[in-house]
């Protein structure tokens, strides 16, 4: 109890949220760091995980690469990386975490296309839709739920582990946990680690709004309700 006690007296001292290298600024770069890789993860393993659904080949192969490349820790990417150019500090943790968040989000939208209904896709081939027409209208509306399922899923890993980045000189709230078992001041320890986990949490439930408002159904967002329409007009042709 007194563990937590001290935890709790940590996150109520205005002074740990405002100071140099306190709360508010270091969960600034944990956001940033964090940000930057699943930004970089999506605009690596969106484009390919779709364009290998949409096409049917190599998906298999590079789905089972992706999976086998989780077993790689972020830590000892982060090692090698400071025998590199690329040194410690932020832009390592954020290439590393990257990395780290393409496996979920390529494995997930190529599942997600490879789902798409196939009657779907040959009705909008034969309703004269291009390629890429169908890759857009047809089959995105249909693979976003598991596709933002794998986005929300890389975004809480990449929350969580960010972590390490104060170990590499990269900033973020890991450095009140790691500062506090230098100092043996675990109560710091606990209230960083209190920080993160509602973090983490707070990232899950925006991202599970975000994917609620994308997905086709008709009590959506106007965009979602757009693309529900055009997913039911495909499907609606089909049927045909």
């Amino acid at each position: 109890m007194n563990l937590l006690q001290d935890a709790v007296r940590y996150l109520n001292d205005p002074f740990n949220w405002t100071r140099a290298n306190g709360i508010v600024e270091l969960l600034g770069q944990h956001l940033r760091i964090s940000a930057l890789a699943v930004l970089a993860a999506m605009a690596i393993g969106i484009p390919v995980g779709a364009l290998l659904g949409h096409v049917g080949r190599g998906g298999g192969f590079a789905v089972a690469l992706s999976n086998v490349s989780r077993a790689v820790p972020t830590l000892a990417l982060l090692t090698v990386f400071a025998v590199t150019p690329i040194g410690f500090g932020p832009t390592a943790t954020t290439i590393a975490l990257a990395l780290f968040a393409v496996p979920p989000v390529l494995t997930n939208t190529y599942v997600g296309f490879r789902g798409v209904d196939r009657d779907v896709v040959e009705a909008s081939r034969a309703m004269g839709m291009s390629g890429r027409q169908v890759l857009l209208r047809a089959e995105l509306p249909l693979a976003t739920p598991l596709m933002m399922t794998g986005v929300r899923t890389a975004a809480v890993q990449v929350v969580a582990t960010a972590t390490l980045a104060a170990l590499v000189a990269g900033g973020g709230l890991g450095r009140i946990i790691t500062l506090g078992f230098r100092q043996q001041d675990y109560g710091a320890v606990l209230a960083g680690a209190i920080v993160v986990a509602v973090l983490a949490l707070l990232t899950e439930l925006l991202l599970a709004a975000v994917s609620w408002a994308l997905t086709p159904g008709e009590k959506r967002l106007p965009f979602g309700r757009v693309r529900a329409r055009r997913a039911a007009a495909a499907g609606a042709a089909a049927q045909r």
